[in-house]
């Protein structure tokens, strides 16, 4: 009996120790530990079964559960880190819509012309950096905008400076200056002189040189006339080692990088690369030097896309979502701010023009065409009305021929809409890829472009496109704006310029709508609604911890708000 009772004893220890075994497995299964925990927080979600919480666990990259601290604390053992918030909001990583990656790095070492009130404040500028050079440099600088000027400059062509005072305080240097939207240069005589332009220089198809009465180049070339000057700033780049360029390349590349993180960008879909763009950002993401999750769209002739793109879709996702080609990019029309915005009607400040059509249309159905068959996604510069219609009516051929396959194809920019056309966006289920910092840099000349008619009616009309159904992805075209979202989060709510004025109050979004556009919308603008753009279990881990709660403070401190933390895959990138 006292053998059997042992027996018998060892086997309900045996049960018991079995049973507490079972529990410390689930308790601890690997599956369900989170590695990093945020707790105490107000989180946005971006999901409509549930819109907010206050903790959120992470494994690894991935979201493990999103709720309440007591939901999510049996996913927490002593290997997690756990992060008090202490009420700070967090919100799905930011999604940098339309921006130029490289183009932000090189202008964050290039001269800044942004906050340029004068032409004599650009030409000082500019004397001051010839200083700091050795003789034949080029010097290249960025941001200015006539429109923006507190007088305009005499004299002046269309509004625009002429070299000559440029030219004084430049004579053994060549200078480049692009103009704010991109689209529009302005070099002074070195540069004229060594890419060999005079009077008997020609007007590329799709660009004009600015002339004075004599038929004298002011130094003034507008969209695709500034490759004239872009060109001989290509040869001389050409005496540069591949060392160099290597280098130059890398430092631009972290510089851009290292700009996202501070203002909690995630994502950034970068609009226009070449294939060899696209396969250094690769060879970087692969040896781990570059986190940001890229969405590319290549931009490149279209003999050179149907010889690539075999070789590309490799990339179509690759690195665990850290790079994506995901479309192909095409320039239609030009700027309203350089007056080449292609219009329905004449300009209201320069009746001879209706702006300009920077690629043929020709052109660009060659490209829908590689576009549909490769299941890219189809991504156009449009800013004026007549460009835009132009490019609906395009894009809905393909809709038809899609039969019920979902495009996608977006208008980048789609800054002034013919209302007829509006609804035409929510109807073939065409993105529209807009900036809203645009709007209230823009706002200011505007008018003086379209007249208040065609300014209230079709300019930047963002409640007017969300209620045809159409999808809003924002961004902000960096570094045509600083790539800030939060400064372009203010604008989309309060469209405020920066003279105190309010561009057509009636079209802003409300706060809900402007955050969706910069997450949960803009994945959807990629075909990454399953992956990002909402704190959803199962998602990739990316969010950003914010100082201030933008969804409740009121407006005019909107601003005040700063990035405290951008994490990326569960890994914590930057920390203020």
């Amino acid at each position: 009996m006292r053998v059997e009772r042992l027996h018998r004893f060892r086997s309900i220890l045996g049960l018991l120790l079995l049973i507490l075994s079972l529990d410390v497995a689930v308790a601890l299964e690997p599956s369900s530990t989170a590695t990093l925990v945020f707790r105490s927080a107000m989180i946005e979600t971006m999901d409509a079964e549930r819109p907010t919480a206050t903790a959120i666990a992470i494994r690894h990259d991935r979201i493990l559960a999103v709720g309440t601290f007591e939901k999510i604390e049996r996913h927490i053992d002593k290997t997690t880190k756990v992060i008090n918030l202490e009420g700070r909001l967090v919100v799905p990583g930011l999604i940098e819509s339309h921006g130029h990656f490289l183009g932000l790095g090189k202008f964050l070492s290039e001269l800044d012309l942004m906050d340029s009130e004068s032409w004599q404040d650009v030409v000082s500028k500019v004397a001051s950096e010839v200083e700091h050079i050795d003789r034949g440099v080029w010097i290249i600088g960025r941001g200015w905008h006539q429109s923006l000027w507190k007088e305009k400059p005499q004299p002046n062509i269309e509004g625009y400076p002429l070299h000559d005072d440029l030219s004084a305080v430049t004579p053994n240097n060549p200078v480049l200056l692009i103009h704010r939207s991109g689209h529009l240069c302005l070099a002074n005589k070195f540069a004229m002189d060594l890419a060999g332009i005079d009077s008997d220089t020609k007007n590329p198809r799709g660009g004009e040189i600015l002339r004075n009465s004599m038929n004298s180049p002011v130094g003034v070339f507008r969209e695709t006339a500034q490759s004239l000057i872009q060109r001989a700033y290509s040869r001389y780049r050409q005496d540069l080692s591949p060392g160099e360029l290597d280098r130059e390349f890398k430092d631009s590349i972290h510089l851009a990088e290292q700009e996202c993180l501070r203002f909690g960008i995630t994502s950034f879909q970068d609009a226009g690369v070449s294939p060899a763009t696209a396969r250094q950002f690769a060879d970087l993401i692969e040896r781990g030097r570059l986190k940001i999750r890229l969405w590319l769209m290549l931009r490149t002739s279209n003999s050179v896309l149907r010889s690539e793109i075999p070789s590309l879709l490799k990339y179509r996702e690759f690195a665990n979502h850290h790079l994506t080609i995901g479309g192909i990019k095409q320039m239609f029309d030009g700027a309203l701010g350089a007056h080449g915005a292609w219009l329905l009607e004449p300009y209201e400040d320069l009746p001879s023009s209706q702006g300009l059509v920077v690629t043929p249309i020709k052109t660009i159905r060659k490209t829908a065409e590689i576009a549909f068959e490769h299941e890219l996604q189809l991504c156009t510069h449009a800013i004026g009305d007549r460009a835009n219609r132009e490019m609906l009516d395009l894009y809905e051929e393909y809709v038809r021929r899609a039969n019920g396959r979902p495009l996608r194809w977006r208008i980048e920019h789609a800054q002034h809409i013919a209302t007829s056309d509006i609804p035409r966006f929510g109807k073939l289920g065409v993105i529209a890829s807009m900036q809203a910092n645009h709007a209230t840099s823009d706002g200011p000349f505007v008018p003086t472009r379209l007249g208040d008619r065609r300014s209230q009616s079709g300019a930047y009309v963002w409640q007017s496109l969300l209620k045809s159904g159409a999808v809003i992805a924002n961004g902000t075209d960096t570094p045509v704006e600083p790539v800030d979202p939060i400064a372009c989060f203010y604008s989309a709510i309060t469209r405020r310029m920066k003279n105190g004025h309010v561009f057509h109050v009636e079209q802003a979004m409300d706060r809900r709508q402007a955050l969706c556009s910069y997450t949960l919308d803009a994945a959807f603008a990629a075909f990454q609604e399953d992956e990002k753009g909402s704190l959803v279990a199962g998602k990739l881990a990316d969010l950003v911890v914010l100082s201030r709660n933008i969804m409740t403070i009121d407006a005019d401190k909107v601003l005040s708000a700063q990035v405290d933390m951008t994490v990326i895959g569960g890994e914590i990138l930057y920390r203020r």
